[in-house]
């Protein structure tokens, strides 16, 4: 099935041929408008790093729990989630399910514990958590960040492409990116498990964009505009790219946030290394101006990156989740 994901080659870009910008981004506002995923090859990224970045999701994950649980997920969105910790509900698809059959470790940009943001408590802008006894674990998940958000910075244009806008329309809202990278394991599910049961229930996310990297353990499938599931195939050397809700409300629903799930019987141990992107912690997201016309006017009211995460936060993750003020928001 890939060739129903396109696939944009970032190749003519980086060498600086004329037109690429503008050609790319007509292949990704069909991919948004048609499918809601698309492949991203010769893109810069290191294949030696994506390794190494899948090898340290397994070091931390093969820790005893005890040792994963002293990194206690906080209402930063940051350290371990224990199995079963979360319950897709405000971006929950075909119905609430039960809680998600996998654990997962959460990463953000690396800040200082004198940074302004953290002293000042901003949420979301807290200090990371790290494994006491990974060596090379730090380094490797901060590498593999870092080469993710530059990847995410060469992808932004393209979308200002897409969208009839200047090249340079989303620079001053991403002056400072928010991301989030995520380790997942995936422990192998029985083949007798209820049809419900699910390593992650059908969603959408919530990111501008997410940058996954190609899995050699099946479980990935999406479901089409037209309501079928299929399974997302694994392209050698490329990233599989999605956009979430925030993309669709930021683009007055013009693009599409497709519902996913993973389910893990393959009879392997699946790791999943999805790295998140959004906008500035303060940017203001309003319907972007070419997708409002008089007959399609703004469906959504402007909103930045913390009232949207905040939500979604208490919604899924409950006591988890909970917003600074120890509120817990409901979910749409």
């Amino acid at each position: 099935m890939s060739d129903t994901i396109p696939i944009l080659d970032l190749g003519p870009l980086l060498s600086g041929e004329p037109g690429a910008l503008d050609r790319l981004g007509g292949e990704l506002r069909r991919a948004f408008t048609e499918v809601g995923f698309y492949f991203v090859r010769n893109h810069g990224v290191p294949p030696g790093l994506v390794d190494a970045a899948f090898a340290a999701a397994a070091r931390f994950h093969a820790q005893p729990l005890e040792a994963k649980l002293a990194m206690p997920f906080d209402q930063n969105n940051q350290g371990y989630l224990p199995m079963r910790g979360n319950t897709s509900r405000m971006n929950a698809v075909e119905g609430v399910k039960k809680p998600n059959a996998n654990e997962a470790v959460f990463f953000k940009r690396e800040l200082p514990p004198d940074h302004p943001d953290v002293l000042a408590g901003r949420r979301f802008r807290g200090v990371n958590q790290w494994p006491a006894a990974l060596p090379g674990f730090r380094e490797t998940a901060l590498e593999y960040s870092a080469a993710m958000e530059t990847l995410g910075r060469r992808l932004v244009p393209i979308y200002a492409a897409a969208l009839n806008l200047p090249h340079d329309w989303f620079d001053d809202k991403f002056r400072e990116p928010m991301f989030t990278l995520r380790m997942t394991h995936y422990p192998q599910q029985e083949p007798t498990a209820a049809e419900d049961e699910w390593g992650l229930a059908p969603h959408a996310d919530t990111s501008f964009m997410t940058i996954l990297a190609q899995n050699k353990v099946p479980g990935l499938s999406l479901r089409l505009p037209d309501g079928r599931w299929i399974d997302a195939p694994a392209l050698e050397g490329c990233f599989l790219v999605n956009g979430g809700m925030m993309l669709r409300r930021w683009t007055n629903n013009l693009f599409l946030a497709t519902p996913h799930r993973v389910t893990n019987r393959s009879g392997q141990e699946r790791y999943a290394i999805p790295f998140f992107m959004d906008c500035s912690y303060d940017a203001v997201m309003a319907p972007i101006p070419t997708c409002v016309t008089p007959e399609k006017p703004a469906r959504h009211k402007p909103f930045t990156y913390l009232e949207f995460m905040s939500e979604y936060s208490g919604a899924n993750y409950g006591e988890r989740g909970r917003s600074a003020a120890g509120v817990e928001l409901q979910g749409a």
